[in-house]
């Protein structure tokens, strides 16, 4: 007898069309336009068709488009033909979107009329666009009303995506998710937040980030409702939430610090709010609580299809800072230098495996040198309680040394955000001739407050060592960040130079 066929074999589109065909996908939320599973995917396999007619059966596809609804199809019509996407960040440069080109290699690049000009730049294969265009190197991607594509047979192992990291420092890194590693996160999401047929999950970050991609994957496999707004703006995006009855929201802290600053309040149908991209202040996570935001903290990575651990509100409250436990079959080692376990409350890096986690980078060296028996060396320095919940404190390759001491950024950060009169800070090493690096922080302080480099240094020498205080300090009326909320740490030491 034959082993049983692993699912899934088709795209999530194609099994759910097939499913529930009469639910509602999606709703574009700057028309009201809605769309049936169904007619989803027959609008997937006419974007299918119009790929294959490109460039053949599994394409590597580079994608050069914000979020929208075409964004999602052409997703979804790559897997169809076996193909991995490659989603480009439409805010870097020239010559960073060609950097990235040309360490993956397309056979298509697809873009959107605002995005045009840019794409034929830096395209070294035929581009296509989702919109009009008058331009003869440019291809419109569409195919006949009857047009069909020539679905592959998928395995958990087949290749979906490439996305790019976004850290602050150094060469991005390639990431390569199969569809097993999206199925997995999809499926440990919803065990841990729920789901119930009437949800409404709203995209309104960057879907060329995981953040934004990973709601339009869980909502497929859920059969639930995607609502897509183009661009995120605190009071529109408070309308649409009322507008449409949204359930749950991707959110990075400083969207949610925009939405509370102009007042709003959530919906009495929201449940989740998924708070990522960057650390939550304290003082962020105690506004929202006030005003009944269901918040759920969450630390995750590209490398791992989104989620790594998710706290619950309760959580918040009992457990300041934490984000909770990891994922169903997700496992999080601490393990300290030499590779031994890390007791609870001792910091460590944090080591992840699972079927999140992806099989490597483009690079071999790179996942060689991030992989051992434990999982994946996140480079991520935390601790866990007894329980399992996990703190993060601050990347591995943030850690400062000062005179041989070694300085957790995170550690002094918490201790900032503890001042009475400071919002946030950010804290980065910075050259001295003297100790090698000297502690610097970039504080935000509250609306109103005076506050000086003695105010603070006097402070925090109530809470931590004399060699982890602050020695350089700036204010800023907020701290720079990357466009996926993290904070940007380069422009921070630029600022405190």
């Amino acid at each position: 007898m034959e082993s049983p066929v692993d699912w899934p074999t088709q795209d999530l589109v194609a099994h759910r069309a097939a499913s529930t065909p009469e639910r509602t996908a999606v709703v574009e939320a700057e028309t009201g336009e809605t769309r049936t599973f169904w007619e989803l995917d027959t609008a997937v396999d006419r974007r299918a068709a119009a790929i294959e007619q490109q460039c053949g059966t599994a394409p590597t596809v580079g994608i050069l488009l914000d979020t929208r609804l075409a964004f999602a199809e052409v997703f979804f019509a790559v897997q169809r033909l076996g193909g991995r996407l490659v989603p480009l960040n439409v805010r870097l440069t020239v010559e960073e979107l060609a950097a990235r080109i040309g360490r993956v290699g397309l056979d298509l690049l697809i873009c959107g009329s605002e995005t045009e000009p840019t794409a034929v730049e830096v395209a070294d294969s035929p581009v296509a666009t989702v919109d009009d265009s008058d331009r003869a190197e440019v291809t419109e991607l569409t195919a006949d009303a009857d047009a069909a594509s020539d679905p592959a047979t998928l395995t958990r192992d087949t290749e979906a995506l490439v996305m790019f990291t976004s850290g602050t420092t150094g060469q991005p890194k390639g990431v390569r998710l199969t569809v097993g590693n999206l199925l997995a996160s999809a499926t440990a999401s919803a065990f841990r937040l729920g789901v119930i047929p009437g949800d409404r999950w709203l995209c309104c970050l960057p879907m060329y980030h995981m953040g934004g991609l990973a709601p339009v994957v869980r909502s497929v496999l859920y059969g639930t409702t995607v609502v897509i707004q183009e661009d995120f703006a605190p009071h529109e995006t408070a309308a649409v939430m009322d507008q449409y009855e949204v359930t749950g929201i991707s959110l990075v802290p400083t969207m949610l610090g925009r939405l509370l600053d102009a007042g709003w309040t959530p919906p009495e149908g929201l449940r989740f709010v998924l708070l990522g991209g960057a650390p939550a202040p304290a003082e962020l996570l105690d506004r929202s609580e006030s005003v009944g935001v269901p918040v759920h903290p969450t630390y995750g990575m590209t490398e791992t299809a989104s989620q790594i651990a998710t706290a619950t509100p309760e959580q918040t409250v009992s457990h300041e800072g934490t984000v909770g436990q990891p994922l169903l079959c997700t496992d999080v080692t601490v393990v300290d230098e030499n590779g031994d376990d890390c007791d609870p409350g001792e910091s460590g890096e944090l080591v992840v495996s699972g079927p999140t986690v992806t099989p490597g980078y483009l690079d071999a060296e790179r996942t060689d040198a991030a992989f051992g028996e434990r999982g994946l060396f996140t480079g991520d320095i935390g601790y866990r309680d007894a329980e399992g919940r996990l703190w993060v404190s601050n990347r591995k390759d943030d850690r400062i040394v000062s005179g041989g001491e070694n300085v957790d950024p995170g550690e002094v950060v918490d201790v900032l955000r503890n001042h009475a009169d400071i919002v946030d800070a950010a804290v980065v090493g910075l050259d001295d001739a003297e100790w090698g690096e000297r502690v610097g922080a970039l504080v935000v302080p509250r609306d109103g407050a005076t506050i000086d480099q003695g105010d603070v240094e006097e402070y925090c020498r109530d809470h931590l060592a004399g060699f982890k205080l602050p020695r350089t300090l700036g204010f800023a009326d907020e701290l720079p960040r990357t466009a996926s909320g993290t904070v940007d740490r380069d422009a921070v030491r630029d600022q405190l130079r």
